[in-house]
């Protein structure tokens, strides 16, 4: 009796069936033990070494994603090197079983390899020197070609071939990989181009008119360029276009620390004209004509520009650093113009236009001190104000 029970028992153990649903319990129970322990033991440990070092890099290089992904490799390995004592070499079931544990441990390590490169990018945004590097694209390039060799490789698992083989089967198709992913290998090459020539920096601001880009780079990828205009809209670029096409970086700009103005303001040639005595007491007493020849008869237009001139040399928002003039443009039927070129010592946006606007205003209410008169084409109430002072 005891013997038919054991050779009962012992067949039911022996029947494939049996032992490939106990293998599946143990492979679920097995993973469930290792995600259970990575979550409570292994990354809070791992998180607790990394804190206790000086360096930063350990912190981004070793966190909870990729110490998870490192885990989630232990459980497929193991059943693969159980399988062979638990099933017959030779049977079907191993050789499913290991196709499915091999395709489970490559997709295991391309997510692997892919956090691995998102740490990277994380850690040389960190770096001084790497941080302003448009790198985003080429780790983009990176975890693609990891995603490429995985699946051939996976597809040879499958087809039970040499990946080599594979590879060379696809070299007939270059020709159509190559139109499927032109956007993308533009894109690299672009994103290598712009980075190795700095021509590019997360957080410039950069002018594209012909594709209605003005504002702040928030984002450069392996195949767009993002860019938030000033209004809040966002306007996707690619990257070859950048290399292609000529675009204007401030950057350099906001480096000097000035920012240029360059304005005008037309005269009404009609008030140009020598200074009076009475004039040229009020200028001297205001110490005007400080600078300005003695012996020469002096226009009113000069002793402006004189005045100018030295208003901007002490504004204290002035950059005193860079080229400062007060000059005449050519004459138009519009008056002469009187231009002021100078830079701003506050490159922001509102403080540049707040001092634009100071210096013309008051450049608009000083101009009658001197006799001179802004020109301006008459409106409908000038007109009218003309025929009412002739008929009076």
């Amino acid at each position: 009796m005891f013997t038919n029970l054991s050779l009962s028992i012992s067949n039911l153990f022996n029947d494939s069936d049996v032992v490939l649903t106990t293998f599946v319990i143990s492979a679920l129970l097995l993973f469930y033990i290792i995600n259970f322990a990575s979550n409570r033991i292994i990354v809070p440990l791992v998180k607790k070494l990394t804190l206790k070092t000086k360096s930063n890099w350990d912190d981004i290089l070793f966190n909870n994603i990729v110490i998870k992904d490192i885990c989630q490799l232990i459980p497929p390995i193991a059943l693969t090197a159980a399988s062979p004592h638990i099933f017959s070499p030779e049977s079907t079931t191993f050789f499913w079983v290991n196709k499915v544990l091999g395709i489970y441990i490559v997709a295991s390590f391309v997510k692997l390899a892919c956090s691995v490169f998102n740490s990277l990018y994380l850690l040389s945004n960190e770096n001084k020197k790497l941080k302003n590097r448009t790198l985003k694209g080429v780790f983009q390039m990176f975890k693609i070609i990891v995603i490429c060799i995985g699946f051939i490789i996976i597809i040879s698992i499958i087809i039970d071939k040499n990946p080599i083989n594979i590879l060379t089967g696809l070299g007939a198709m270059a020709a159509v990989l190559m139109l499927v992913f032109q956007d993308t290998i533009k894109g690299l090459v672009a994103g290598v181009q712009l980075s190795a020539n700095d021509m590019l920096r997360p957080g410039d601001w950069i002018s594209l008119p012909k594709h209605d880009a003005d504002g702040e780079v928030i984002e450069v990828t392996l195949t767009t360029v993002k860019v938030q205009n000033w209004d809040k809209t966002i306007t996707t670029i690619p990257p070859y276009t950048l290399v292609s096409e000529s675009f204007q970086n401030w950057r350099g700009m906001f480096n000097s620390g000035g920012r240029r103005i360059k304005r005008s303001i037309n005269i009404d040639m009609n008030s140009v004209g020598f200074c009076t005595e009475d004039q040229l007491e009020k200028f001297e007493k205001n110490g005007w004509l400080e600078g300005l020849p003695k012996e020469a008869r002096i226009v009113n237009l000069t002793v402006l520009r004189n005045y100018l001139d030295k208003y901007l040399r002490n504004h204290e928002r002035v950059n005193q650093n860079m080229t400062l003039m007060i000059r005449q443009l050519q004459p138009t039927a519009q008056g002469l113009p009187l231009e002021l070129y100078f830079f701003s010592a506050n490159t922001a946006w509102v403080a540049y236009e707040h001092l634009q606007a100071d210096i013309f205003e008051h450049l608009l209410a000083m101009m009658p001190e001197f006799g001179l008169k802004v020109f301006q084409t008459p409106a409908g109430t000038d007109i009218e104000k003309g025929f009412a002072a002739r008929n009076n």
